[in-house]
């Protein structure tokens, strides 16, 4: 049947009305039922035990379930994949780490393009690492220890928790800026790295504040310096790297994404909550006893921190010639 001309605009008028409004109405009732926030790691690690304390804080404050479901693997790329599949409701969520900034040059054929494919909620955290050494190295300022690099080409090694991680490539852009040669040991996980590290297997690690500080303080370790661009109040004496390698400047990154087409009212109010979630003071000390630093911002924020995260390791990447396992 043909409509009249007036009657069509006046139906195609009406049709551009309905969206905007389903969308807000959609917001003011989400969530609708529980939400799943997927880790790419398993239980137990800063990205779990992050993730848990945003779905205590979310679930106490929306009146739906938030929890977590553990999908580890593939340096987090089969989680990431799930819930870039998922359905843009809001009830599929990601906890975000530096690895999903680092994949797309690692690996040449993933199934998405995680800056196109997801959208921005919220930056959480920012947690500096801390460059450790084995207590038989004789060095104890940055100076001291690139000095002895330099003198030991391709003798020191340094661990990992694994290929692509913010522990592994820290480490490979402290090579790149010293100007030295150390040879890459990766493990299977923080732990058993931490434990050739004390068992001097290895000699160095850039390692993930809140596994590094209760050896440090016990004086197994020494601890050179942190990785951020200002001192860690965990370790107010510890210099940072850049205080010695100008420029330098490396952390993990922690933050929650939604999939692409998540309405904007929907991201909005899950970034109103996670903002409110960073003032509070409990959640701020259970923060800083991760080590950790508070982002909060908009999720224009955060989405440029990805991007201009995603060019900084992709260049350490391809200068360092880096492969995945």
């Amino acid at each position: 049947m043909k409509l009249p001309r007036r009657q069509f605009l006046h139906l195609a008028a009406g049709a551009g009305i309905i969206p905007p409004i389903s969308r807000v109405a959609w917001a003011q009732t989400y969530p609708a039922r529980p939400v799943r926030i997927i880790v790419g790691y398993p239980s137990g690690g800063s990205n779990d035990l992050l993730a848990r304390l945003m779905a205590q804080w979310l679930s106490e404050r929306m009146g739906q379930q938030f929890f977590i479901e553990n999908r580890p693997g593939a340096a987090s790329n089969i989680a990431t994949e799930a819930v870039v599949r998922a359905d843009p409701d809001g009830h599929t969520l990601l906890m975000v780490s530096t690895a999903n900034m680092s994949n797309a040059a690692l690996y040449e054929k993933l199934n998405y393009n995680f800056i196109r494919d997801i959208a921005p909620v919220a930056g959480v955290m920012r947690v500096p690492l801390v460059m450790e050494v084995n207590l038989a190295i004789p060095a104890s300022t940055v100076p001291d220890f690139i000095a002895y690099a330099k003198a030991n080409p391709g003798k020191i090694n340094f661990a990992s928790g694994g290929i692509g991680t913010s522990i592994h490539l820290s480490a490979e852009l402290f090579k790149m800026m010293a100007g030295i040669d150390m040879q890459h040991v990766p493990y299977r996980g923080n732990g058993p790295a931490l434990t050739d590290l004390l068992g001097g297997q290895v000699q160095i690690m850039f390692d993930t504040m809140p596994q590094a500080i209760g050896t440090i303080r016990a004086g197994k370790l020494r601890a050179l310096a942190v990785t951020t661009a200002r001192r860690s109040e965990v370790l107010p004496d510890t210099p940072t790297v850049g205080e010695s390698v100008p420029g330098y400047e490396a952390s993990s990154l922690y933050g929650v994404a939604a999939p692409r087409n998540t309405p904007a009212e929907i991201v909005d109010k899950l970034n109103r909550e996670i903002n409110a979630a960073l003032t509070d003071p409990t959640m701020k000390t259970r923060l800083a006893d991760l080590g950790g630093i508070a982002l909060a911002g908009s999720p224009a924020d955060f989405g440029k921190l990805i991007v201009v995260e995603t060019e900084k390791w992709t260049k350490v990447i391809r200068t360092g010639n880096i492969k995945p396992p």
